[in-house]
């Protein structure tokens, strides 16, 4: 049954990600909104569920939050070591680094992947358990794959790779599903990993995401369309609960 859902799920992501290519012309509030909804992953998804899986403190700082930190800045110091040695290679100041975009991608296939496994974990424990994990997963898959086709081009990219990080992301909860009919994740370690992701997320969505979607369109829609993203994720995990 897990298997089963974790198709709507794939369906889903690609749904996603052909919507962010028909909206090019309007690419500030492609850009607008996938920040929204990168937020609200974050903020009102990924965190909380970080915080009840990891668990543990570390010095008096619960081990998810340390990790989000961490998730934050090691997605700054990678971009900034790609960039400088981009541009000692003569590439130009500011320009975009293909890899980042990649390895955002990269992320948000792993995110999938654990949703997979959370899906079929959830099954595991009982049938109402798993629908109401199916849901969640499933509506919040369209942002996923929205985001993954959003990244990869954003960051210089062309259109093939672009595709081939979307097609990864659709697979991963298939995948992930699939992986625990032969064994079951820890909820530790996927608490821990959510909680870095998340990090690694936030970092993109301030830090280039929002802010490219207004440098050269700073319109009221494009910030409307930053809200209603964070809106549609809330609205996604209240149903979902």
């Amino acid at each position: 049954m897990a298997v089963i859902v974790a198709l709507g799920a794939f369906l889903m992501t690609l749904a996603g990600g052909w919507a962010a290519q028909r909206v090019t012309d309007r690419r500030h509030l492609v850009l607008g909104l996938a920040g929204g909804l990168m937020l609200g992953v974050v903020g009102l998804d990924l965190l909380p569920e970080a915080l009840h899986a990891a668990g543990d403190e570390v010095f008096g700082v619960p081990l998810a939050l340390l990790l989000f930190v961490a998730g934050f800045l090691v997605a700054h110091v990678v971009e900034r070591l790609l960039a400088v040695r981009q541009a000692a290679h003569g590439a130009e100041d500011g320009a975009r680094v293909p890899q980042v975009g990649l390895t955002a991608a990269a992320a948000m296939v792993g995110h999938s992947l654990a949703d997979g496994v959370a899906l079929g974990a959830a099954f595991q424990v009982g049938g109402g358990m798993g629908v109401a994990v199916a849901l969640a997963v499933i509506t919040h898959d369209f942002a996923d794959g929205f985001n993954t086709y959003t990244l990869t081009s954003l960051y210089g990219n062309d259109r093939r790779k672009a595709l081939m990080m979307l097609f990864a992301d659709a697979v991963a909860p298939v995948v992930g599903a699939a992986s625990t009919l032969l064994f079951t994740l820890p909820e530790e370690p996927l608490g821990a990993y959510l909680g870095f992701f998340g990090g690694v997320l936030l970092y993109l969505a301030s830090a280039e995401i929002l802010p490219e979607a207004h440098h050269k369109h700073p319109a009221l829609s494009t910030l409307m369309c930053t809200v209603g993203g964070v809106a549609g994720i809330w609205l996604v995990v209240g149903i979902a609960d």
